[in-house]
Parts: structure tokens; C-alpha cells; sequence
């Protein structure tokens, strides 16, 4: 009998940790295959490939993002092969099981919740050709024109029952996305999430999960993603994991973590004060900032706390941190989220996620849809259409909105500019995107894709169709933020001041200077200047923008003109350093 288990990960570079636990689990009784394959791949292709391998078992992991597709391979495989036995398991085909199979005749299994001692038993039942799976807690399966669903099974209260995927290095992982859990549950039950149908949070060993991290390591893995509800439910252990990962100090990789901001310390917010640029990352839930919306939810936050760990972290400039909002929430209008966007945009986190309610199969609000007048197409992702407190049409507008956001925000290409515009001619960061948000749609830039150059342009546009004052310091400041971002590389010609563009002559004697060498480039001191100008630029600005982005972006009269050294670094978040050279500079043109 031959096994297999696979998925269709989101994109190649993530691998699926649900097989694989399945697959050890049950190594000492039979061999299972796993392959993955991608949304992105043709479901011919996928079911062909699959055919070849000629499973008479496969199973499949299933999510939000990957169910369609799955059925689809399904339906294939059992047309050309009818005697193949197809398993489903995941938080997909978890709830609302049995009308899944009675609606796809193809589905002969579903295992529902935790999915590892149900899976055991099923593979012993093939084993010993016993067809009776009234038994197997945990599985539904049909007997005759019937769908049985059998009880619920008990979670696993020893994890570490479960051998690890990850308990030796491997090639599979080099330079890929690996998920990774260090413990299952959450202490919270929030009425969005999946994660409030289960309550409590069991752990892994913590030896364990240092042998993995250190197996992940040596495996070269571009990223390891926790997917651990809360990582830091349980301080002493979140900063025990994160000291070993600091002791074994990764090259070339980071370990991204979902936190709760309130419940960091003191204690936690000065070990994180000197943890290595990009090694961390977290993501940081907030999704409304409306105490009426937070209530409804269950959801447990302080976000005046939350703001304060937020800002400590920022000002570290070491962990990237990316804050959530969802909008569709209860009792949040586009008024109340215009608010909260602006709460969340004035932490400057590294990425705000705006989100979209997604009404999940098992969450509370799902259950509850009914009592805030939600509108939904029942079939993945299962995204809001309205409710009561929102419409359509202004669902339809955040979305333009999280479009520009991802485009001008999340990246850090504009920083500058766009702080300066907002500071200083709109009552908050929602209003301005609202603007840009209709500018954008007028040129029907929506509707084309746009390489980076052409955002800037695009911002360019929009800054002369606004006539906004100050405007030589935004067109210094856009150029500033073009350079900053964007080792050598010419500026688009719509970003240039002609005038103020410095010879390559003149850049070539500053950086010969002893004095620009040693109180800046000292790093680059023994450096050829032929080989020094592939890592630093030398540009000359009509105003003095350091001195306005110190001064919290508040325009000056000062039309002083200054000479800017960029030195571009490897930092994941820190891309450039600039230095005031304006002095010297002057001499020496």
C-alpha cells in the first residue's frame, strides 16, 4: 500500500508543517510520502504529477487559500483512478465537515481537529484491511450513501509524543520559509479566530524545540515562522527561546513571532534593546482601536501599553514590527477605522497590515453573523461584503486604500515624503491615502501594475496636481527618499534638479579626502575610490532636509543648501546611513 501526503503551499518558498508532523508520527508503522506542490501550479499538472506517483492512499492538507484547488485535484484523481482513497485534514475541512462530503462524493475521509493519534489509527485500520472506522475518534467516512462523523477526539496533552520534523539539518529547508510551532493554543479567544474554539496553550519541551531551532539553523532556512498564537503567553519561555537563538547568532536569516505587545515588560523591552538588526520580527495584533469593537470581539488588549512597547521597539531600529488591522469588525464604521488606522499609522510600525474580516468556519463571529447583519459569499475566503456599521461601497474604498498603503507605506520607500505631506497638510495619515486614493483612480493607475520607478513618478504627479507649499523641500525630500532606497540607481528624470546634480569629478575628490575617509568611510578607508563609489553617493540638496527630519518634519524658511553622504549598508531595516558633509563638501567643489 502506498501513502502520500501532500499540500498546495501558498508559494514554493514555504513548507508545510501539518504532513510532516503526520508522517513521523506514524514512521514506525508505515512509510508515508510527501510531496507540496503550489496554488500557483496548474491543477492539471498537480493531479498528473500526482497520478504518476500512483498513491492508492493520498491525504491533503487544507486551508482558506488552498481548498478550491484541492477539490479540484481531488475530483480528478478519483475520475481516473477510482479506487484511490482521498483523506482531507486541516483547519479547512474542519468544521462544517459532513456537508463537505455530502456535497463532494470524491472525499472517502475527513479527519477533523488534531489530526496526528486519528491519523495513527486510520493507517493501522488500512493496515490490517479493517474497514470498520466507526472507532477512530476524530474521522468521518462514509459507509454505504451515509457520512459518519465519529467523536470528537481529546488534544494530544504531551506534544512531545509527536516526533519532530525538524530533529536533524536538511537541504529541503535551505533558503525556504519554515513554520514552526513551540506551543498549540491561545490564551485569548478572540471572536474572529480559530483559536478561540480551543482554550489553553500546551508546550513543547523547551530542549526540544532548541534542538530544532538549532537543526533549522544549520539548515540554512531563510526564515522560521512561528506559529504560535501568542509566542510570549509564557515570558520565561518565549525569552529563553529567543536568547538561544541570539547564543547561535544565525547568519542570513530571522525568526518572525506573533506577540502580544501588552505583556512585555520592562525586563522583556531591555533584553530586546540589543538583539542583531532583522534577527527578529513581530507581528502585533491590534485590529481596532474602538473599545466597543474590542469588546465584542473578546478581544484582551491595552493599547496606550501597546503603544508604548511599540515606540520602545521602534526606536531600538532593530525588529521589524508589523501591526494588524481588520476591517468589518462590529461596531466599527469607516469613521471609527479612519481613527484607528490613523491610532496605529502614528506608531510608525515597519508594515500595517490592513485586513479584511474573514468570516472563518468555527470562529464565534461567524457563528454570530446574523446579529450584526453580515453579508458574505459562503466559499473561501469567506471575506465580508458588509454588516450593519459598514457598507459595500466603503469596504470598496479601503480596499483602494490597503492597496496604497502596501504600495507607498509597507515597503519604506517614501517614508520621508510622505510624513512631511502628512504632517503638515492633513489632519492624519487616513485622510491623506483617502485623497491619493481618489487621485489614483481618476488616472486609473488601479487598474496597471507599476514598477518602483513609476511609483515615485506617480507620487510626483500627485504632489504638483496638489500644488502643496514647501514644495522645493518635497521635491528634495522625495529625491532624498529615492537615494536612500536605491543604490546605484539612476533617479527618474522627473525626481532630478539638474542644477543641484554634483560631477562625478567633484564626488571623486570628497571621497578622496582623509577627513570624509576617516570620520565617515573609515570602514572604507583602504578602498579604491573607484571601487568606494559602488557603495556611497554624494548628492546636493537646495534645503537643509536632515535638519527638517530632525525637527519632527515641520517646514523651515531656511533655504540653506547641503551636501549629503549616503553610505548604503546590508541592514535589513537600516538600508543607509547620511552624514551632514556640507562643510568640507563646499571646500573641495
Amino acid at each position: 500500500m502506498k501513502i502520500l501526503l501532500t499540500t498546495l503551499n501558498s508559494k514554493y518558498i514555504h513548507s508545510n508543517l501539518a504532513i510532516r508532523y503526520l508522517s513521523r508520527y506514524v514512521e514506525d508503522i508505515e512509510s508515508i510520502q510527501v510531496e507540496e506542490f503550489t496554488i500557483n501550479q496548474n491543477i492539471d499538472f498537480i493531479a498528473s504529477e500526482i497520478f504518476k506517483l500512483q498513491p492508492d492512499v493520498i491525504g491533503f492538507s487544507t486551508y482558506i487559500w488552498n481548498i478550491k484547488e484541492t477539490l479540484k485535484v481531488c475530483k480528478i484523481l478519483k475520475m481516473v483512478k477510482p479506487s484511490i482513497k482521498i483523506l482531507l485534514g486541516g483547519p479547512e475541512v474542519s468544521y462544517e465537515e459532513t456537508s463537505l462530503m455530502k456535497n463532494h462524493n470524491y472525499i472517502d475521509f475527513i479527519i477533523y481537529g488534531e489530526g496526528e493519534e486519528t491519523f495513527r489509527e486510520f493507517i493501522e485500520h488500512l493496515k490490517s484491511e479493517n474497514t470498520n472506522y466507526s472507532d477512530i475518534k476524530g474521522l468521518i467516512y462514509r459507509s454505504g450513501d451515509k457520512v459518519i462523523k465519529n467523536k470528537e477526539r481529546q488534544l494530544i496533552k504531551n506534544l512531545d509524543i509527536i516526533p519532530s520534523p525538524y530533529d536533524h539539518p536538511s537541504n529541503d529547508f535551505k533558503n525556504k520559509i519554515v513554520y514552526y510551532e513551540s506551543s498549540r493554543g491561545c490564551p485569548f479567544n478572540c471572536e474572529f479566530c480559530l483559536s478561540s474554539a480551543i482554550s489553553g496553550v500546551r508546550y513543547f519541551d523547551i530542549d526540544r524545540v532548541k534542538k530544532d531551532l538549532s537543526n533549522l539553523i544549520n539548515s540554512k532556512v531563510k526564515q522560521v515562522k512561528f506559529v504560535d498564537r501568542t509566542f510570549n503567553a509564557n515570558k520565561k519561555y518565549a525569552m529563553e527561546i529567543m536568547n538561544f537563538i541570539i547564543d547561535k547568532n544565525p547568519k542570513n536569516m530571522n525568526f518572525h513571532f506573533e506577540v502580544t505587545a501588552h505583556l512585555m515588560d520592562e525586563e522583556v523591552l531591555s533584553f530586546l534593546e540589543d538583539v542583531k538588526e532583522g534577527l527578529f520580527q513581530f507581528e502585533i495584533g491590534v485590529q481596532s482601536t474602538n473599545l466597543d469593537t474590542i469588546e465584542s470581539i473578546g478581544r484582551t488588549t491595552d493599547f496606550k501599553k501597546l503603544s508604548y512597547v511599540v515606540k520602545k521597539i521602534k526606536s531600538y531600529g532593530n525588529i521589524h514590527q508589523h501591526l494588524d488591522l481588520i476591517a468589518g469588525l462590529p461596531y466599527e464604521n469607516y469613521e471609527s477605522f479612519g481613527k484607528s488606522f490613523n491610532d496605529v499609522y502614528d506608531l510608525k510600525p515597519e508594515k500595517l497590515q490592513l485586513g479584511f474580516l474573514k468570516l472563518l468556519k468555527g470562529s464565534g463571529l461567524r457563528l454570530s453573523s446574523e446579529k450584526y447583519g453580515y453579508k458574505y459569499i459562503d466559499e473561501p475566503p469567506y471575506e465580508i461584503l458588509e454588516n450593519n456599521y459598514i457598507s459595500y461601497k466603503d469596504i470598496i474604498n479601503l480596499k483602494g486604500i490597503e492597496d496604497l498603503v502596501e504600495k507607498y507605506y509597507n515597503e519604506g520607500y517614501f517614508a520621508n515624503t510622505l510624513e512631511f505631506i502628512i504632517h503638515n497638510f492633513y489632519p492624519g495619515a487616513f485622510e491623506f491615502f483617502e485623497d491619493f486614493k481618489m487621485y489614483w483612480q481618476d488616472k486609473e493607475y488601479n487598474k496597471i501594475s507599476h514598477s518602483r520607478n513609476r511609483l515615485y513618478e506617480n507620487l510626483k504627479d500627485f504632489i504638483d496636481y496638489k500644488n502643496y507649499n514647501h514644495i522645493n523641500i518635497i521635491n528634495d525630500l522625495i529625491r532624498f527618499d529615492y537615494i536612500i532606497n536605491n543604490k546605484n540607481t539612476n533617479i527618474p528624470s522627473k525626481l532630478l534638479c539638474n542644477n543641484h546634480e554634483l560631477l562625478q569629478k567633484d564626488i571623486h575628490n570628497i571621497l578622496k579626502d582623509e577627513d570624509i575617509l576617516y570620520n565617515y568611510l573609515e570602514e572604507y578607508k583602504n578602498l579604491p575610490t573607484k571601487k568606494l563609489i559602488n557603495q556611497v553617493t554624494i548628492k546636493r540638496f537646495t534645503t537643509d532636509i536632515l535638519q527638517i527630519i530632525e525637527k519632527g518634519y515641520n517646514p523651515t524658511s531656511k533655504g540653506e543648501e547641503v551636501y549629503i553622504l549616503f553610505v548604503y549598508v546590508d541592514g535589513q531595516i537600516n538600508r543607509c546611513r547620511v552624514y551632514n558633509i556640507t562643510r568640507k563638501a563646499k571646500e573641495l567643489v
